[in-house]
């Protein structure tokens, strides 16, 4: 398959640049594409991010730090007490294999970090930084810090509530634990919200989870084998997705279990290697960071803009309080449901705390970024010359740029981790989508092939738009899914801390004890 679609790749592109007619044809249609997809998304984009009276901040912003940071307290830093267990229960010290379910610990966590672990960590840091500056980078892993309480709270809640099937497969995630745990409370709405919550995931699904890496990726391969058409990228990715998804969760984490793990030490290694190199300067470029979180050094819109682009980017990235994560870890083998919570509060650690501030010290390091003196905005350097101004149309392009300028080849390096990266994200967001789909239209498998067909149509379309529109679409679908959600675990997490004082004792008293395989 692989090499059928390098021989089609190279056989269109060949087409296409020895026709000039049709490959304006061809540009045109993603133009056209682009346009309609603007206007029909603006007024939701423009709900989602409107900001408080009289000022710049989003609202949304604000939703899920506080959300987070309530979590925090009210599980008693529960990220921190609990880490040396995470890592346990990954390492599957804890684990039965008998028990329920469909995954282990670590495919759970595999298949949650690789809807995670995306573009969001090269073009959305870079983003960030770009209008944010260096400062935005202190707010992105102070935001995932706190996000991990939020996680954790979620993904308890969504093997609690996930409902098991008499051929061992499973449903779960915030529609289910959303209408049956408010069912158990006594609360009414609880249906309502988790259908609006559905709907929401259908839209995330389709936009963060699927267009903006599909997108990100053909701009990475289009600047190394030179300008074409993007629907080109489209249609191969949508054909190797589909041969993944159709599988079902098992065929994706068994994909995800091997492509997270090696995705995340080829990038952080290629990010290691700059940094031990400019070793001297690393110093600098955490007191660059600390300078911009609090002065907003050289933004426009001074701290506060720093830390709207560092939460903003790190809501993206890690998804903490949106819900999808909880989708996928419902699917783990377990009988204790805290146990999953401690699991998934490991992953904005790894994709925020890690991933993002090593994509951020990276570009800091290379001064690839200037500020303009006129705007007091940083812009785009590229062999000592400011070439554009850093907005929502850069990002993965100031990331290869940064990365290139230690290591000359590494844009080849970065066009394959694209390709990785957004690939595994699509197949997370696809079994994402698809719980949410099948929860509104029901299981059949008629119903699940549907959902990924149209799926893959939206692959196509979401390489051949352009970064703008897409981009913004992608962060208020997965916001909006954060809306219900946060305000639906408000009234839930009092059975989650329920749920975390009983384990706590019984693995205290020893009751609870390490599975000898």
């Amino acid at each position: 398959m692989k090499n059928m679609s390098k021989l089609w790749l190279a056989s269109a592109l060949t087409a296409v640049a020895s026709s000039p007619a049709m490959a304006q044809e061809a540009m045109s249609l993603d133009q056209r594409v682009n346009e309609t997809f603007a206007n029909l998304t603006g007024p939701f984009v423009s709900l989602i991010f409107a900001p408080f009276p009289g000022t710049s901040f989003p609202w949304i912003v604000m939703w899920l730090v506080v959300a987070a940071s309530i979590f925090t307290i009210y599980f008693g830093f529960v990220q921190f007490r609990f880490f040396r267990h995470s890592i346990q229960l990954v390492k599957g010290d804890y684990s039965d294999p008998n028990d329920a379910g469909e995954v282990s610990h670590f495919q759970a966590l595999a298949t949650a970090l690789s809807g995670t672990v995306g573009l969001g960590n090269i073009a959305g840091v870079a983003v960030a930084v770009g209008i944010g500056g260096p400062g935005a980078t202190f707010w992105m892993i102070l935001a995932g810090l706190l996000g991990m309480a939020s996680k954790f709270t979620e993904c308890t809640l969504g093997v609690k509530y996930r409902n098991e099937y008499p051929d061992g497969t499973v449903s779960g995630g915030p529609m289910y634990y959303i209408s049956k745990g408010f069912k158990e409370l006594g609360l009414p709405g609880g249906k309502i919200l988790a259908v609006l919550f559905s709907v929401f995931c259908i839209l995330g699904a389709l936009g963060g989870g699927n267009m903006f890496q599909a997108n990100q990726a053909h701009a990475q391969i289009s600047s190394i084998v030179g300008d074409y058409p993007g629907w080109i990228t489209g249609i191969i990715f949508a054909g190797i997705v589909f041969a993944v998804i159709v599988g079902g969760i098992k065929s994706i984490a068994n994909v995800t279990e091997k492509v997270v793990p090696f995705m995340g030490i080829m990038y952080v290694g290629a990010a290691l290697i700059i940094l031990l190199v400019n070793f001297d300067m690393i110093g600098w470029a955490f007191g660059q960071i600390f300078a911009g979180a609090f002065t907003g050094l050289g933004v426009a819109g001074g701290m506060v803009g720093a830390l709207i682009q560092g939460f903003k980017r790190a809501a993206f990235s890690n998804e903490a309080g949106v819900g999808s994560a909880a989708i996928a870890h419902s699917a783990v083998k377990t009988k204790e449901p805290i146990t999953e919570g401690f699991v998934s509060l490991l992953e904005p650690l790894i994709d925020t705390v890690v991933i993002c501030t090593m994509t951020a010290l990276v570009i800091i390091i290379s001064q690839q970024l200037i500020v303009d003196e006129a705007t007091g905005n940083y812009m785009l350097n590229e062999a000592g010359t400011a070439i554009a101004t850093v907005d929502g149309n850069s990002g993965v392009a100031l990331t290869s740029a940064a990365f290139a300028s230690g290591i000359s080849w590494f844009p080849y390096i970065l066009a394959i981790a694209v390709v990785l990266f957004a690939f595994s994200t699509m197949i997370s967001w696809s079994y994402y989508g698809l719980k949410a789909w099948t929860y509104l239209f029901g299981e059949s498998k008629t119903s699940e092939l549907v959902f990924k067909v149209i799926f893959c149509v939206f692959i196509v379309i979401g390489a051949a738009a352009s970064l703008g529109p897409v981009i913004d679409f992608s962060d208020a679908a997965i916001f909006a899914m954060a809306v219900v959600n946060i305000f639906c675990l408000y009234f839930l997490m009092k059975l989650v801390k329920s749920e975390l004082g009983s384990y706590a004792a019984r693995l205290q008293s020893g009751e609870i004890k390490k599975f000898t395989h």
